[in-house]
């Protein structure tokens, strides 16, 4: 008989995860509308146990909450009974907080990145250790994770891990534009920046950024100068700016 994994929350991110743990686990959700639940069963493309988030008791159950962080407090006070494990996704919010909204045994944060949806996310956690191994099996089944140290730790990978899918859209937007600036076709242009980043994924791997860095920039070639082009508008700055942006978001939303 498997084991059933409760999601508190019914969105994307819910969806998501619950596509990487169905065939391991008997699905169960809640949330405040019966239509959405139903609709999250059909995406799901399984029977799940649906029901309504007032009044629902979540005692001994292990538990992926998935709601705005916003609304932690309105959705603990509708819970019933103490969980024995809560797993949180929620950005920014401490394991203080959510001890002291939602009463459970043990507290694991997690943040999974939108590539959850093709089960490739780079998932950090921290929070009781004694989980960790339990955490980043279940975490496993939509991509890798990452087990820190502390909640600092993750409020900054946040900011890379968690944010970081906008930040390499905004540079395969841009390096496409700039295709198409000198006269490449959008489709064209398009289907090569996918080609680009499929396959830097798989290099960057098992190769360190510098190195693989020097082994495209030959002397005086192309590669060089477009990568003098890049830091002479401060890209790496950029980056490194946006990094510390995002992580001060995280540590003012907690």
């Amino acid at each position: 008989m498997k084991e059933t994994i409760t999601f508190i929350g019914n969105g994307n991110m819910a969806l998501s995860i619950a596509q990487g743990l169905k065939d391991t686990f008997e699905i169960e959700v809640t949330g405040r509308s019966m239509a959405k639940l139903e609709a999250f069963e059909a995406a799901l493309g399984c029977s799940v146990k649906k029901s309504l988030l007032n009044g629902f008791d979540i005692h001994t159950k292990s538990v992926v909450l998935c709601v705005k962080p916003y609304n932690v407090q309105e959705v603990g006070a509708q819970l019933v009974g103490e969980a024995k494990v809560l797993y949180s996704v929620l950005a920014g919010t401490t394991v203080e907080t959510l001890r002291s909204n939602i009463k459970t045994a043990a507290v694991v944060r997690a943040m999974p990145n939108l590539a959850a949806t093709v089960k490739k996310s780079m998932t950090t956690l921290t929070g009781d250790v004694t989980y960790r191994f339990e955490a980043e099996a279940l975490f496993s089944a939509i991509g890798t994770s990452q087990w820190l140290g502390s909640e600092k730790e993750i409020d900054i990978a946040t900011a890379l891990a968690g944010s970081g899918p906008a930040y390499l859209a905004l540079m395969a937007e841009a390096l496409a534009d700039g295709a198409v600036k000198q006269g490449l076709k959008r489709d064209d242009a398009m289907a090569i920046m996918r080609g680009l980043f499929g396959g830097f994924g798989e290099l960057i791997q098992e190769v360190h950024p510098a190195l693989l860095k020097d082994s495209v920039m030959s002397p005086g070639g192309t590669t060089a100068a477009g990568y003098a082009a890049l830091e002479a508008g401060n890209v790496r700055a950029s980056c490194i700016d946006a990094v510390e942006k995002a992580y001060e978001k995280a540590v003012k939303l907690s």
